[in-house]
């Protein structure tokens, strides 16, 4: 052995994963080892470049950015980097450059890759081993993101202008005048309650559409014209909260509120500016729109946007809400089209969103699931028309716009699922009291609704009653879980993957059937038996930890878990859109990378252990 291989070998069985190599390893490393120097703010891996050589710093510095340009890492002698873009089709995923004079070693990637094959010590190492490595790839994504790490707060530019419940339209609009705003905020004098401080908002919108279209007078109190049902954000949550919910309501304007009381307003254009402002446009679009024609023409842009989201590496939770906040919105379109069309109803209504658009879990590939609530007065020999036509008109609207019809016939076009409160109410109790495999089927899909259009506190109080309702029917519950077994993760014994023997996706793993849809399914389970109102499944899971009901680290891994399925499915379909494919769930193992298929194996391994947590605990003989 050459002077250089043995001061390289002597250097590198000081530190891990090298350490608890065999001699006779080392030194084969050691003479496979080339060394590269780097002058003090020189470019060492470039974001995106190719990759074939894992790097350990020999003596200097190195600094490791994300690919926002933020300092992610700074490394002294014996650091490894480089392994992240090995194990993920050979792309950097950290940026690297010299902060001082720096000497490296580098190890070529086909020793890398052996090493990690036939070591488990070096391969858990440099991957970071089962749970922990799921944790940390999953907290580099989300701190990656702008949008879900800045607060509301930091869009606020100054004080809120306010005006008291008393003041008249006049008076409003030149507060508003004087100090160059677009909203003002109408304050209660005595507030109701230490909380309620903020009667309503009044905006130039409103003054235009209500006060001077309408012709009213000067003085009218402003409390008949503002907009008394305030839609407002608590000054810690995230400026991708305010997006979702400026888009599902379609506001202009957002309160921001400190612990109940007023901080500032913030405008659609203060959220703009921010990197997933093309599913903003795209929801702007659908409600500009004046037919089902030209919405099915902005449906194209759909892909687009979720394209860019996934390429600004937002997580699952936001790209799975925005995808239903434009799921909603063609709705809600449709509906306002439909009635303009068909005239006003003849008895009020409420449209039901259900399934994975109700979870804010949707993606680009989805069918349809709705349904109707009515009002009691319903008739059907006298309303029956009028709702089977806005329901095909909806239906027929959607499909149009890519959310293809549901096989099983869960739409509102179909009349077992048009009810009334009442048969609702009645339909959802014989359900819990009177389990059976086609009510297990429908609690499943039913159970996750929100009223995206009408009386939508008709789908809330529907909501409450499957909540307080599920939590004391031991018997509905441990049926629920059995029910929620039926689809395992594809795992053979030895921990392989077991793939799909359907014919045209043969030899396949089905991300949604054998991973997201099981993970949602369990933690439904658990959020009912606690009376969660939580329709996310991230949101449900958060109040499922709370409650301790999971054995300690479980829930933490169960979200680990879900967020790394759906972001492997959310890349595949991502791929398949940029190459023009039509997306679907299903993967095949060999297009996946090393890093994915043993991450996904954890994932796996985590929903197998969390199915049979639930078997054990919702028996039916457990009170």
């Amino acid at each position: 052995m050459e002077v250089e291989q043995i001061e390289i070998l002597g250097f590198i069985r000081q530190f891990a994963p090298f350490d608890s190599l065999p001699e006779a390893v080392l030194e084969q490393v050691a003479g496979q080892v080339e060394v590269a120097y780097y002058r003090a703010g020189t470019p060492i891996l470039n974001y995106g470049d190719q990759v074939h050589d894992l790097y350990l710093v020999r003596s200097g510095a190195v600094e490791i950015y994300r690919r926002s340009g933020e300092l992610y890492n700074r490394l002294s002698e014996g650091s490894l980097f480089g392994q992240m873009g090995l194990l993920m089709n050979n792309r950097v995923r950290l940026s690297a450059r010299a902060l001082e004079d720096t000497l490296l070693y580098c190890l070529p990637e086909t020793l890398f890759h052996e090493l990690c094959a036939e070591f488990e010590s070096f391969a858990d190492f440099v991957e970071v081993e089962d749970r922990t490595r799921l944790r940390q790839t999953l907290s580099r994504q989300e701190n990656a993101n702008e949008l879900m790490t800045s607060s509301v707060s930091e869009l606020i530019s100054r004080a809120p202008v306010t005006i008291p419940l008393a003041a008249s339209v006049q008076e409003a609009a030149q507060r508003m005048t004087e100090e160059g705003v677009s909203s003002i905020l109408v304050l209660h004098p005595e507030p109701p309650t230490d909380d309620v401080v903020v009667a309503g908002i009044l905006t130039d919108r409103d003054l235009r559409t209500r006060v001077l279209a309408a012709g009213l007078p000067l003085q009218t109190p402003v409390v008949e014209v503002m907009s008394a049902d305030l839609v407002a954000l608590e000054s810690g949550q995230f400026v991708f909260e305010a997006m979702l919910t400026m888009l599902r309501y379609n506001l202009h304007h957002l309160p921001v509120l400190h612990r109940g009381r007023p901080v500032g307003v913030i405008a659609l254009s203060d959220v703009m500016r921010y990197e997933s402002r093309n599913s903003l446009f795209v929801v702007r679009h659908i409600f500009r729109a004046h037919s089902p024609e030209e919405l099915a023409l902005v449906a194209q842009d759909v892909r687009a946007c979720f394209l860019r989201m996934v390429n600004e590496d937002a997580n699952s939770q936001m790209i799975g809400s925005a995808m239903a906040v434009i799921g909603r919105s063609f709705k809600q379109r449709l509906l306002e089209l439909a009635e303009s069309e068909l005239g006003p109803p003849p008895v009020p209504y409420c449209f039901l969103a259900l399934g994975s658009m109700a979870r804010d879990e949707q993606l680009i590939v989805t069918d349809q699931d709705n349904a109707i609530i009515l009002d009691n007065r319903y008739d059907p020999s006298r309303d029956g028309d009028y709702f089977a036509a806005l329901g095909r008109y909806v239906c027929d609207g959607l499909a149009a716009c890519g959310y293809s019809y549901c096989k099983g016939g869960i739409m509102a076009t179909n009349v077992q699922w048009q009810k009334t409160r009442q048969q609702w109410e009645h339909c959802f109790n014989d359900w819990i009291d009177n389990p059976s495999p086609q009510s297990l089927l429908h609690s499943s899909i039913f159970f996750d609704l929100d009223g995206v259009f009408g009386k939508t506190e008709w789908a809330d109080q529907l909501n409450i009653l499957i909540a307080r309702r599920a939590r004391r029917s031991p018997r509905f519950l441990a049926c629920m879980a059995r029910n929620a077994l039926n689809r395992t993760p594809p795992l053979g014994f030895f921990k392989g993957f077991v793939m799909e023997q359907d014919g045209k996706h043969n030899n396949s793993i089905n991300l949604k059937r054998r991973g997201t849809a099981p993970l949602a399914d369990l933690i439904r389970v658990h959020a009912l038996a606690i009376g969660s109102r939580a329709q996310n499944s991230f949101e449900r899971l958060k109040d499922v930890i709370e409650a301790g009901v999971l054995p300690k680290g479980r829930g933490p891994d169960l979200r680990d878990a879900m967020e790394f399925i759906a972001m492997v499915r959310i890349r595949h379909q991502a791929l398949d859109v940029a190459a023009g494919r039509e997306p679907d769930n299903n993967i095949e193992p060999e297009m996946l990378s090393d890093f994915e298929r043993r991450n996904l194996k954890d994932a796996f391994q985590i929903l197998s252990h969390a199915q049979k947590f639930l078997k054990f605990r919702y028996q039916p003989n457990r009170g």
